[in-house]
């Protein structure tokens, strides 16, 4: 056995660089010098799929055991199978390594072995284990996440909130002054990574590209602006995504004029404009062009590649279409009539929808929704809101003083809501006439729907028009709440996943009668009835199920 030497990481790996015959680009000399001399609690390796960060972690490992033989890691991933691919390969190390000779026992275990020096017979100098094996009684020095989060536990909330939870569990097995090290690429929009990054942990973030823009719905014009330096290697234009995606050639697809790319011709596609490859000597332009291609979504292609938290699969709600305001309705008297605005935009029709709920253990919240309409068809989703408690509470008289309807009432005569629709699937079945009795005075009805289409698709039937077309707007306290993670969350292909709120905006957007918008028809009569009265504080045009305009007259 060779005398201990004191050697750095970047030479441990280098020696062992030159035994594989690898060429080192200066990638790999920032994430081994990075290692080195990062000794944070918790670290964050962060790098671009194929750029060899778990083969380098696995030497790093190896170089651990060579400057502390007493060093314990357990090695947490996805499954035990994958844990055991980071412990096979630092034990092929250990075997090989010329400054590593004789620090291997003759047969040591694949998914834990104790090293020659070794202290602690109950701990094992590496430990692989799945994040669903159990390692309660454990002592480390060292926790490893590598590739932990993968797709198969990750698709749900619930199979994220499990994944932390061993997270968690780490802490009481690694000894004082233990430290953690995370090493992969983000698979979901809330990723673990970004999460430890948020609560202080030290991170090494090296994307494919330093340098990107995107344009996506603008992308019909010649002329594209990038604001970032030029590498070596020049600029990468992508267009596309999947197997309609090319890399564009300068000089044949496109001219570069002082900070432009300048087509001849509309792309009319999603357009990335990068620069700065980290790794260009193996992934060459070709190459990039090939993985393009056989990345399915640009969520794939930014979780992977550039490192940004987006679920894998194809986003089907994406919150960030609906546009925020933070205006408060309030109604305004005008020529002998009243009205409802938000800041300068006229509503002209409320639908209001609840998906009732009794507040049972794992039952979906009891949600209402509040969906407001201007002239032109906008959708204004004002309230989504999760109610609580007992359904009515009464007093002595049997008079209802509380409760879930009780709180209906409340919103309905803050906006002078119309009519509100009762889901009567499951528990709802009863709630319509307790909820009568609760909004009397109100003059609000009280409409009933029993839904019989599939969840999955009444919700995408809602919502995808109007996010495809920008008409869908939301108060910045619905976006603050549940919606914006049940939306990115939405898969259409899972039956059991937080969706009650989409679910209850849902059912008022489809309640909501489509507007043809105030004014006279082909024969220049007003459409609706002109006498009808509009004298008090009534906001709403429309008394009934039609819709009426009112021509407004003034007298001299």
């Amino acid at each position: 056995m060779l005398a201990r030497r004191e050697v750095s990481f970047l030479t441990f790996f280098l020696i062992w660089a030159s035994l594989q015959r690898w060429v080192v680009p200066l990638l790999h000399v920032r994430i081994c010098e990075w290692l080195d001399k990062c000794d944070a609690r918790v670290r964050v390796l962060m790098v671009f799929r194929g750029a060899a960060k778990s083969t380098i972690y696995a030497v790093y490992k190896a170089y651990l055991l060579y400057k502390d033989a007493s060093r314990r890691s357990l090695i947490y991933a996805a499954d035990d199978k994958l844990a055991g691919k980071l412990t096979r390969d630092t034990l092929a190390v250990l075997r090989r390594h010329p400054l590593c000779a004789g620090m291997l026992p003759s047969h040591p275990g694949a998914l834990s072995f104790w090293v020659t020096g070794a202290s602690d017979a109950r701990n094992p100098s590496m430990e692989a284990v799945g994040v669903n094996s159990n390692a309660t009684g454990s002592r480390a020095d060292d926790a490893d996440f590598d590739d932990i989060e993968v797709p198969k536990n990750i698709r749900s909330p619930d199979a994220r909130a499990g994944l932390r939870r061993k997270i968690d569990e780490s802490t009481h097995i690694l000894v004082p002054g233990g430290r953690k090290t995370f090493v992969g690429t983000p698979h979901t929009h809330d990723s673990v990574y970004d999460e430890q990054i948020s609560g202080g942990a030290a991170a090494l973030r090296i994307p494919l590209f330093e340098s990107a823009v995107r344009y996506t719905e603008t992308a019909r014009r010649t002329r594209y602006r990038f604001d970032f330096p030029v590498g070596g290697d020049g600029l990468y234009v992508l267009a596309g995504i999947s197997k309609f995606s090319r890399l564009m050639i300068e000089g044949r697809d496109y001219r570069v004029e002082g900070d432009e790319v300048v087509f001849s011709a509309p792309p009319d596609t999603v357009l990335d404009i990068c620069s700065g490859c980290a790794w260009p000597e193996r992934f060459t332009r070709e190459e990039i062009e090939s993985r393009r291609r056989e990345t399915r979504t640009l969520s794939a292609w930014d979780s992977q590649y550039q490192l940004e938290a987006k679920p894998l699969t194809e986003l089907r709600l994406d919150p960030a279409r609906i546009l925020p305001y933070e205006h408060v309705p309030e109604i305004r008297r005008a020529n002998g009539r009243s009205g409802l605005w938000l800041g300068e935009t006229e509503i002209v029709g409320a639908t209001a929808y609840w998906d009732c709920s009794l507040g049972k253990i794992r039952s979906d919240a009891s949600a209402f929704s509040l969906i407001l309409t201007d002239a032109r068809g906008q959708l204004y989703w004002h309230v989504a809101e999760g109610l609580s408690g007992e359904l009515a509470e009464f007093d002595s008289g049997d008079r209802i003083v509380g409760g879930q309807v009780a709180r209906v009432r409340e919103i309905v005569t803050r906006f002078a809501i119309p009519r509100v629709v009762v889901e009567t699937n499951g528990p709802g079945g009863f709630v319509p006439n307790i909820l009568r009795q609760a909004l009397k005075g109100t003059r609000c009805g009280v409409g009933e729907e029993f839904s019989t289409t599939n969840k999955q698709k009444r919700i995408l039937d809602a919502f995808e028009a109007p996010l495809s077309s920008r008409f869908l707007w939301a108060h910045a306290d619905v976006l603050s709440g549940p919606v914006w993670d049940q939306m990115k969350d939405f898969d259409p292909q899972l039956r059991d996943q937080p969706d009650d709120y989409l679910d209850s905006a849902a059912g008022a957007i489809l309640q909501t009668p489509v507007r043809i918008g105030r004014g006279a028809k082909p024969d220049g009569k007003m459409v609706g009835n002109p006498n009808t009265d509009m004298s008090d504080d009534d906001w709403r045009p429309a008394a009934g199920v039609y819709e009426v305009i009112v021509e407004l007259r003034t007298e001299d």
